[in-house]
């Protein structure tokens, strides 16, 4: 994320410089202080008020169950966290949990996400038969907690895939493709969530009135990089006769702005799409306007609906 994140706050216009060998990259605004962290850790520093604003994925705040508030989906990053088992199982994750009891077998899972992969784990039909309210047992180097040992969850702390079948049964991971896991000789059995990067606040720093204005800022400037990805911004020249029905074929933000060109009977029209609706619009465009133009908005910032609800 951290190549991304830089990506879009350059994009925003905040002129963001850093050596690779700093956590603490410039930034252009001296009332903004920015450091880079690992997102796992992001989600729990915010909601604890070290930081008022911070970038990091859905999952981490899954798992660490943050207190704080989501201020902006961010579209990038995207990845899934899924349950995976050997390609040869064949078998649902309900019914494995249900085979391995039958046999009296320990059934191991491997993971970074043991929060996530827990909650996930005890809410399977057979699970919640079998075992009732009994969490699974949670191990890491430091503590262990849970009750279920019979379901033991422990803590990987990287290459995930590469545990079964030796020190794991099943693994709870994260994927962009499932190419690795496929790689690695296993399957995905079932989704457990989508993921991507948001922007999060600290709920006590939203209510702060000496920062509101700043958060708005920043709100405004990530939220016109994340809508700009989704719009292009076109200009046609077209006849006078042509130009009602080119305005009213044309949705926009507000609506298109028109100018008269030099030459007599000419008008100039510009405004702001959905990039989706660009195919559709292309036939009517090439018969009602000439001169088209397309350019990729950098940001696009809808001043007026910028708001964080206060807590």
């Amino acid at each position: 994320m951290e190549r991304a994140t830089i990506e879009m706050l350059s994009a925003s216009t905040m002129d963001i410089r850093f050596n690779e060998r700093s956590y603490r990259p410039y930034i252009s605004d001296p009332e903004i202080y920015i450091k880079i962290l690992r997102p796992q850790e992001i989600p729990t520093l915010v909601e604890q008020g070290f930081y008022d604003l911070g970038i990091s994925g859905r999952d981490w705040i899954n798992e660490t169950g943050a207190d704080v508030k989501e201020l902006l989906d961010l579209q990038y990053g995207s990845v899934k966290i899924v349950i995976a088992g050997p390609a040869t199982t064949g078998k649902s994750v309900n019914a494995i949990v249900e085979d391995f009891v039958k046999n009296g077998k320990r059934l191991r899972i491997s993971t970074e996400y043991p929060n996530i992969a827990s909650r996930y784990i005890s809410s399977l039909p057979s699970y919640r038969k079998i075992f009732g309210k009994k969490m699974p047992k949670i191990y890491t180097p430091w503590w262990s907690v849970g009750e279920n040992d019979m379901v033991s969850i422990f803590l990987s702390f990287g290459a995930t895939e590469a545990k079964p079948p030796e020190e794991a049964d099943l693994v709870v991971d994260v994927t962009e493709t499932g190419t690795t896991l496929q790689e690695n000789g296993l399957a995905i059995l079932d989704d457990i969530m989508k993921s991507n990067a948001v922007l999060i606040a600290n709920k006590n720093s939203i209510n702060d009135v000496s920062k509101e204005e700043k958060i708005l800022d920043i709100l405004a400037l990530l939220r016109g990089v994340v809508d700009a990805k989704n719009k292009l911004h076109i200009f046609v020249n077209v006849r006078e006769e042509n130009l009602q029905a080119l305005i009213a074929s044309l949705p926009s933000l507000k609506g298109p702005t028109v100018s008269r060109l030099s030459s007599e009977g000419w008008y100039a029209v510009n405004t702001v799409i959905d990039r989706e609706q660009y195919l559709k619009l292309l036939p009517k465009l090439r018969k009602l306007a000439q001169g088209l133009v397309v350019h990729y908005p950098v940001a696009i910032l809808p001043l007026e609906d910028i708001k964080v609800d206060k807590i």
